[in-house]
């Protein structure tokens, strides 16, 4: 394979080409999708590629054209619809959890659900409370829907051709502060499977977890923490449906210690629901509690030291780190 470097944004929207040149069914739909290219530019150039039917700006009810997306898998295409903002799914909540999570089940397996929604999440660009979470561990907990969370160009191209071509309702999230960055991406079509974890870097001495910007985080962390005589290894699970805890908990039982980075809220979020796996299957290897560095429940501030000040970051998973190897 040829590979070049390319921008996360840039490795989405040849995924998105590619698939809709190999399959005409592909269907991309969303706000400013089509003339504009998308707000962050994922979808530019393909309306002029494919043109009005398959590459359609919609009106500005997430009810509607999710619900037609939902509607037009079950009749045979394969739709992608961009949801500009996590933070706007509660105005088609039932259409995506009551609908498309549960169509395939209800009908006992006679239809197929091809529908992938992509939608942008996380906070670092002040853009307050209603449009900086991440919030996909609400979709997580649903059954029916599968949860995709990349945080490379590499992973962004593979995960996203493969939730395309996958016969289930995968809700795609895309953390705004990676599209700029760079990596390595072959130019041809590739898959990644969804529920197969990937460890970014070795180590022995802890293990970090982390989903999408936080995987990033985490290596930082890693090499800070490096300097210091601390090995730390970085597992990025990829997906949270489904979930590879194999690959979790292989490298806790190596390391004995766990901190897990997620920028979603605490309560009841993935952080939490991992420690509960670790605890549950390798708790008899581990040399200290497992850790998490979380977002608190609180709205995301529109004012950036505040906002800064709640968000994970690099030195919040050294500081935390070095907590549990105090510990006697």
């Amino acid at each position: 394979m040829s590979v070049r470097e390319i921008t996360f944004a840039e490795a989405l929207n040849e995924a998105l080409r590619q698939e809709m040149e190999r399959d005409e069914n592909v269907i991309v739909m969303g706000e400013d999708v089509g003339v504009y290219g998308g707000v962050f530019g994922v979808t530019k150039g393909l309306l002029e590629k494919f043109g009005f039917d398959r590459v359609i700006d919609t009106p500005i009810s997430e009810a509607g054209f999710i619900g037609t997306a939902v509607g037009a898998a079950a009749m045979g295409l394969r739709p992608v619809v961009e949801l500009m903002f996590v933070d706007f799914f509660g105005v088609a909540m039932d259409q995506i959890y009551n609908q498309a999570g549960k169509m395939r089940y209800m009908f006992g397996g006679k239809i197929k659900l091809p529908l992938t929604i992509r939608t942008t999440i996380g906070g670092g660009l002040s853009a307050a409370a209603q449009h900086s979470q991440v919030l996909y561990s609400i979709f997580a907990h649903v059954p029916g829907l599968k949860v995709v969370v990349p945080s490379t160009p590499y992973d962004a191209k593979g995960l996203l051709i493969s939730s395309i071509r996958d016969d289930n309702p995968v809700m795609f999230f895309e953390h705004k502060l990676l599209y700029a960055t760079k990596g390595p991406v072959p130019e041809e079509p590739y898959t990644i499977p969804l529920g197969k974890a990937d460890v970014k870097r070795e180590g022995s001495d802890v293990t970090l977890i982390g989903l999408a910007l936080t995987v990033h985080h985490a290596l930082k962390a890693a090499d800070i923490l490096a300097k210091e005589g601390i090995s730390a290894e970085v597992v990025d699970p990829r997906t949270i449906v489904p979930f590879d805890k194999e690959t979790i908990l292989k490298s806790a039982r190596k390391t004995g210690r766990v901190v897990i980075v997620d920028e979603d809220y605490d309560r009841c979020g993935f952080a939490s629901w991992a420690a509960a796996i670790i605890a549950d299957e390798a708790f008899e290897y581990l040399d200290a509690p497992i850790k998490r560095v979380t977002t608190p429940n609180v709205p995301i501030p529109f004012s950036p030291p505040l906002e800064n000040h709640i968000l994970p970051n690099a030195d919040k998973v050294v500081n935390t780190v070095k907590s549990i190897f105090k510990r006697k």
